[in-house]
């Protein structure tokens, strides 16, 4: 079957928090981590048939869905899961504020790679933990999480490591020899690790391929707390199915303590969205991925020509992470929003320098949006 991704869906004046904040601005939206995509047809079937029942009761989740989610691990990644592992969610970010809580005393702290997707950093603000920044620096043409650096200044308050994998920004896909050494460092410390995998899906360098920090070995899997989700693969973020796997009972049990009273259950529409496009949306998938090759492979080509501007390889996600600190201007994100394209200001992942691009939109959409990047630069 073939998928049209050059569709122009008008999001303008729908309910889309990406468009709305320009609404009726002259300015291309490429910031917030949603695609411009139509989701898969068996998505859209599969609630339009449950939209039909018309009964919209409380519900539970499906059977079906934690099945495809541990037949998604064994076949994926070769990691051996149990149903009773997961934990859903109405949504990944607040896993991170759940892991914060429950892995961490008031008088413990956090190590978190910087620059990273801001609400990371948000969840010990909002518990009142201390934070330990760790960087994620350039090694070898590569963004590369450097926890090394930060050991001579651990003083023995850290319970609590939190991974991005594939990061966000950036695109890394770590290596195994990479995870393997962050399982290190845990260990060593003898931290709780949180590994944000929502990306896992979206890889788009040949070669490269997600391995879960959880299925290294079975220390790893019983210090672990990963996080997955269907929303950025299939855009379904709005509709909000996440999930954690927990193998060890006990911080199974404390998640899910700290979860009661306040994470309300994951809506019964969410889970029929989730179902359809795990059983039923790999064709798709593939497409998708190809489309997003290429857009990335055009972002690079054209980003790199431009004096000022340098972007390292994005192996995975939809989100390029662009260097502007050679461009000589005080605020890239406040220039390119001038120049007509609203991306995300790198302030709030911890790099004013930067501006991240999602390229997750329809080409023509995107070269227009790369052209008016061009036109502002070459008028410096």
């Amino acid at each position: 079957m073939a998928f049209n991704f050059d569709l122009r869906v008008d999001r303008s004046h729908s309910d889309s928090m990406k468009w709305h904040k320009y609404r009726d601005q002259a300015v291309i939206p490429l910031w917030v981590a949603d695609t411009d995509f139509q989701s898969p047809p068996a998505v859209i079937d599969a609630l339009a048939q449950r939209v039909a029942h018309g009964v919209f009761g409380y519900g539970t989740p499906p059977p079906e869905l934690t099945a495809l989610i541990v037949e998604r691990m064994h076949t994926r990644y070769q990691w051996a899961i149990r149903p009773e592992w997961i934990v859903y969610l109405p949504g990944l970010v607040c896993g991170l504020n759940l892991a914060m809580r429950s892995y961490t005393r008031e008088t413990q702290a956090a190590i978190i790679p910087t620059p990273l997707y801001p609400p990371f950093a948000e969840a010990a603000g909002y518990a009142g933990r201390h934070a330990y920044a760790a960087p994620v620096r350039e090694q070898a043409g590569r963004w590369q999480l450097d926890l090394a650096a930060i050991e001579p200044a651990l003083n023995g308050d850290q319970a609590l490591l939190f991974l991005c994998n594939p990061h966000n920004p950036g695109g890394t896909v770590y290596r195994r020899e990479e995870l393997e050494a962050q399982h290190a460092f845990a260990q060593r410390h003898d931290l709780v690790v949180c590994s944000d995998e929502i990306h896992c899906d979206l890889i788009l360098e040949p070669g490269c391929r997600h391995i879960p920090f959880a299925s290294l070995n079975p220390d790893a899997e019983q210090r672990t707390i990963t996080l997955m989700a269907p929303s950025k693969t299939f855009n379904l973020a709005g509709l909000g199915a996440s999930f954690a796997i927990i193998a060890n009972p006990a911080l199974r049990h404390a998640f899910k303590q700290q979860r009661r009273g306040l994470i309300p259950h994951v809506d019964i529409l969410a889970f029929v969205a989730a179902t359809a496009a795990y059983r039923d949306g790999e064709d798709w998938l593939a497409a998708q991925r190809d489309y997003l090759r290429a857009n990335r492979d055009e972002v690079t080509a054209r980003i790199n020509a431009l004096p000022g501007l340098r972007l390292l390889p994005v192996e995975a996600t939809y989100l390029a992470w662009i260097d502007a600190s050679a461009l000589p201007v005080e605020n890239p994100w406040r220039f390119f929003l001038d120049a007509g394209v609203g991306l995300t200001d790198g302030t709030a992942f911890g790099d004013a320098r930067f501006v991240r691009l999602n390229f997750g939109c329809p080409r023509a959409l995107l070269d227009e949006a790369l052209t008016r990047i061009a036109r502002a630069v070459a008028a410096l």
